[in-house]
C-alpha cells in the first residue's frame, strides 16, 4: 500500500515539473516576442497633427550631387626655416647680463645678452698692434717701389717688402672679420676703446622660444643660448603616403582644422610634395596657409586635414537630417498620413562624406523605394519624442 502511495506521488511530481518546464519555454518565448516586437516598435513614431504642426518639420528627397572623393591627413603647423634663429657666443665666454625670458618679443637688432672673455681683449689688443705695423709696412712698401722705379734697389728687396705688406694686410682684414663677427666696432678699436664684453644681437624678428642664459654661467661657441622664432610666415606640414601622392597635386586646395576643431574652415595651398623618406616612407606635403586662416594658428600645432580629389554622382542628404539613436545614425521617414496622425519610420544608414551641408549615405538594410518624404529639417524633434515614449536617457537607451 505505502508502495502504492509512493508510486503515485512521483508520478505527480513529475506533472509537476513537465507544466512548471513549459511555462518557463512559454514565458521564455514570450520575453523574445515581446524584445522583438519592441525593436520593431522603436522604428516607428506618431505624431498628431497638432504636434506635427509645432514640430515644423519639413521633407524632401535623397539627392543626387557631384561629391569629391577626400584625402585625409594628418600634420602640424611649422615656421618657415628662414623664420627660425639660434643665438650663440662666436668665442664663447661668460655670460654677464641675460634679462629676456622666454615668450619675449624681440626686434633685429635687440641687446639679447651680454658675454664676457679675456680673449675679446687680445683680439683687440692684436688688431692694434697689427694695424700699427700695417701702415708702416705700407709706407716702407711705397718708398721700396718708387726706389725700385728708380732702379735703385734691388728687384729682390722690394719684393720681400711687398710680400711682408700683404701678409698684414690679410691679417688686419682678417681680425676685422672676426671682430665683426662677434660683435666688436672695429672704429670703436681703432679710437682706442678696447672692451672686455660683446653683446649678442637678434638675427630676426619674433620672439624668444628657448633660453638657456644663465648669468655666469660658461657658454662655448656650439652652445646654444637663446632661440627665435618668427610665427608671421607658418605654414602646413602634412604627412602622406605612397598611398596618397597620386591623388595629390601643387595648387590643390586643403582644408583643415585645429585638434580641438571640429569644422574644417580653415585654408590652404599644396606648393611642394616632397619624396618618400625614413622606414614608414611618409611623405611631407608643405602647404601655404591663407591669409584669412592664420588666426590662432601656432608652431608644433597638430592638425587634421581634408583634401579634395576627384569627383563622383552620389546619394546626399540635408547633414541636420540625420539623426542618431542607439548609437546608430537613421533617416526619418514620413511613412502614412491620414486627417489626425502622422507616421513615421526610421531608416537605418550609414554615413559618408560631409561637404557643403550635405552627407552621402548608403543604405544598411534596403534602398528605400520613396525617396521624397525624408525629413530633412527638425528631425531632431521626432527623436526626442521616440526617447520620451520610451523613458530612455539623452543616448536614447531604455530603462
Amino acid at each position: 500500500m505505502n508502495f502504492k502511495i509512493l508510486k503515485n506521488s512521483i508520478a505527480i511530481l513529475s506533472i509537476i515539473i513537465l507544466l512548471t518546464s513549459c511555462g518557463e519555454k512559454n514565458a521564455s518565448a514570450e520575453t523574445h516576442e515581446d524584445e522583438h516586437s519592441r525593436s520593431e516598435e522603436i522604428k516607428t513614431v506618431t505624431f498628431s497633427k497638432s504636434q506635427y504642426a509645432l514640430a515644423g518639420i519639413k521633407t524632401g528627397g535623397i539627392e543626387q550631387r557631384n561629391i569629391s572623393d577626400v584625402i585625409k591627413l594628418n600634420g602640424k603647423i611649422e615656421v618657415d626655416p628662414s623664420n627660425i634663429a639660434l643665438v650663440s657666443a662666436q668665442l664663447g665666454g661668460y655670460i654677464k647680463t641675460a634679462g629676456l625670458i622666454i615668450g619675449t618679443p624681440v626686434k633685429k637688432g635687440q641687446v639679447l645678452a651680454t658675454i664676457e672673455n679675456i680673449a675679446f681683449i687680445d683680439m683687440q689688443q692684436d688688431y692694434l698692434e697689427s694695424l700699427g705695423k700695417l701702415q708702416f709696412a705700407k709706407l716702407e712698401y711705397e718708398r721700396q717701389k718708387e726706389l725700385r722705379e728708380q732702379d735703385i734697389n734691388s728687384e729682390k728687396t722690394f719684393q720681400k717688402v711687398a710680400s711682408q705688406f700683404k701678409i698684414l694686410q690679410a691679417k688686419v682684414s682678417g681680425l676685422e672679420q672676426k671682430l665683426d663677427l662677434i660683435g666688436i666696432n672695429k672704429n670703436n678699436v681703432k679710437s682706442g676703446n678696447i672692451s672686455k664684453t660683446v653683446n649678442l644681437y637678434a638675427p630676426i624678428n619674433g620672439f624668444i622660444k628657448s633660453s638657456n642664459a644663465i648669468i655666469g654661467d660658461y657658454v662655448t661657441a656650439t652652445d646654444v643660448i637663446f632661440e627665435i622664432v618668427n610665427t608671421e610666415k607658418i605654414h602646413l606640414e602634412l604627412n602622406a603616403y605612397e598611398s596618397n601622392i597620386k591623388s595629390l597635386v601643387i595648387g590643390q586646395k586643403v582644408r583643415f582644422s585645429l585638434a580641438n576643431e571640429n569644422n574644417f574652415k580653415r585654408a590652404a595651398i599644396i606648393h611642394q610634395i616632397g619624396k618618400a623618406s625614413g622606414n614608414d616612407r611618409v611623405i611631407i606635403v608643405h602647404c601655404d596657409i591663407d591669409e584669412t586662416s592664420m588666426q590662432g594658428l601656432l608652431p608644433e600645432m597638430y592638425v587634421k586635414a581634408r583634401i579634395e580629389s576627384s569627383t563622383t554622382l552620389q546619394k546626399v542628404i540635408p547633414s541636420e537630417a540625420i539623426v542618431t539613436f542607439d548609437g546608430k545614425d537613421y533617416l526619418i521617414m514620413e511613412q502614412n498620413k491620414s486627417d489626425n496622425t502622422i507616421i513615421f519610420n526610421l531608416i537605418a544608414i550609414k554615413k559618408g562624406i560631409e561637404q557643403d551641408g550635405f552627407t552621402t549615405i548608403t543604405f544598411s538594410e534596403t534602398e528605400l523605394n520613396n525617396t521624397h518624404n525624408i525629413v530633412i529639417q527638425n528631425a531632431y524633434t521626432i527623436i526626442s519624442t521616440l526617447k520620451n515614449s520610451l523613458g530612455g536617457d539623452e543616448d536614447g537607451h531604455g530603462h
